[in-house]
């Protein structure tokens, strides 16, 4: 199967006999099929199941026009959406080529074709093809998995699952670390549900969204009369998850005085109720989270350093977005087909430039920040596939003119490597295969960009 994978199948749909055999030289690396007119090419859609089609728009019997082409390539989609289509346009007919991106098509190339830059593109082509394959594979492999909801295809992201597997079943305090909008609740609800406490409740409690006044008694509970309106006995997030897990979201905002009465209880086990009197044995496991710096809190002695100790038997940390590259896109699909069933939509996918846009972007929100742009983008697009302007991205590309080819060709020998690094994981081999080079060739080619395995 692994090998199948590895097999880069090109259908050129060209009529022109000469234009033919130059391209069967050109990509003579590649398995190449070739057809002259649109019926011949959807058959050969249908067999040969290319990744990437390479279509003129000229095309008999309109070879002196487009609406032919154009037609090709709408049937070509509609039978296999997940096609890579580059279509060659005749030269200055930019009109025509934004037409094509619009309706789906994958890239452009101008005639008189530049040879390099044509290997370039189709080159990028299956590489994100590849790419997506690669996380679909994944994030199938993840749905399996006893983690719901979590998924993961970045090493850093998979040791992060592979500590909460072994960490789950064991009766330990966890602090998990990371930044604000990275799924740290997500994880702590993982926690519980692969305990053995996992029929029992799970209570979380927000402590930066409560005042100070009020947290003792949501946490602690109050018996009647303990206070102004206290009509009747309450019971507190503590209590309520007896024999569970208690979420205690942002503790960092924990004020110093409430620290001192949650350390007495995860030392003793027992609570008493604002108000009251009696002390209450409770049986509840503690998973907090925080996206501050607790050992410069402590330094500054606004958290107490033995509180930390209780709560911090086993310590996660969660890695940002953009630490994450290989979840990136993965994500995105999840995130884009859970809001195109929520809206009754229908897309194809994202384009290149969106791809790249989100690759780029540094995601300071993280996954929260991700999930926001891509329900937009669904609600606002109103193409086959989503771009980077419909995320609110700024495209990757940049909008002046590169200093000579030369240039273009490092860049793109550079976002190429990046990709590829991101999809094997940071591994070198597999990268090296995904760009059909040697090893060696990888390595020197990174040593003269200065890149390292994680892609920076």
């Amino acid at each position: 199967m692994a090998d199948e994978l590895l097999v880069k199948r090109l259908l050129v749909v060209e009529d022109d006999l000469g234009m033919r055999a130059q391209l069967r030289w050109c990509f003579e690396n590649y398995e190449v099929e070739f057809a002259v007119d649109r019926d011949e090419a959807l058959t050969k859609l249908r067999r040969f199941e290319p990744q990437v089609v390479l279509q003129d728009l000229g095309l008999p019997p309109d070879a002196a026009g487009t609406l032919e082409g154009f037609a090709t390539l709408s049937q070509i989609l509609e039978l296999a959406p997940r096609t890579k289509v580059i279509v060659v346009t005749g030269n200055h007919d930019r009109d025509n080529a934004l037409m094509a991106i619009e309706n789906g098509a994958f890239d452009f190339c101008q005639k008189p074709v530049d040879i390099d830059i044509l290997k370039l593109l189709v080159g990028r082509a299956f590489r994100i093809d590849e790419l997506e394959q690669e996380l679909e594979r994944r994030r199938s492999a993840f749905n399996s998995t006893p983690l719901d909801g979590l998924l993961a295809a970045d090493p850093a992201m998979l040791q992060v699952c592979r500590i909460i597997e072994k960490v789950a079943p064991a009766n330990v305090n966890v602090l998990v670390l990371g930044e604000s909008g990275t799924g740290k609740e997500l994880l702590s609800r993982a926690i519980h549900d692969l305990s053995p406490r996992r029929a029992e409740k799970f209570q979380a409690i927000n402590c930066a969204a409560i005042p100070e006044q009020l947290l003792e008694s949501e946490l602690f509970g109050y018996e009647r009369g303990a206070f102004t309106g206290a009509a009747k006995q309450t019971l507190g997030k503590v209590e309520l998850a007896n024999g569970g897990t208690l979420f205690l979201d942002e503790i960092g905002d924990m004020p110093l005085p409430l620290q001192s009465k949650m350390l007495r209880f995860l030392q003793s086990k027992v609570i008493e109720r604002v108000g009251g009197r009696q002390e209450i044995p409770v049986d509840v496991r503690v998973v907090a989270a925080t996206n501050q710096d607790l050992d410069g809190m402590i330094a500054e002695q606004r958290f107490r350093q033995d509180l930390f100790f209780r709560i911090s038997e086993v310590s996660i940390r969660v890695p940002p977005l953009r630490e994450r590259k290989s979840d990136v896109i993965a994500l995105a699909n999840l995130f884009l087909k859970k809001y195109l069933a929520a809206n009754g939509r229908t897309k194809r996918g994202f384009s290149a430039d969106a791809i790249s846009a989100m690759l780029a972007h540094g995601w300071p929100g993280n996954v929260r920040e991700l999930e926001n742009k891509i329900k937009g983008a669904v609600l606002l697009s109103e193409e086959a596939l989503i771009s980077s302007a419909d995320l609110g991205l700024k495209s990757a590309a940049s909008d002046s003119l590169p200093l000579n080819l030369r240039e273009v060709r490092v860049q793109a020998d550079r976002n190429a490597v990046q990709r590829a690094l991101a999809a094997s994981a940071g591994s070198v081999s597999r990268a090296a295969e995904l760009l059909g080079v040697s090893r060696p060739t990888l390595y020197d080619l990174m040593q003269k960009m200065g890149m390292t395995a994680d892609g920076k």
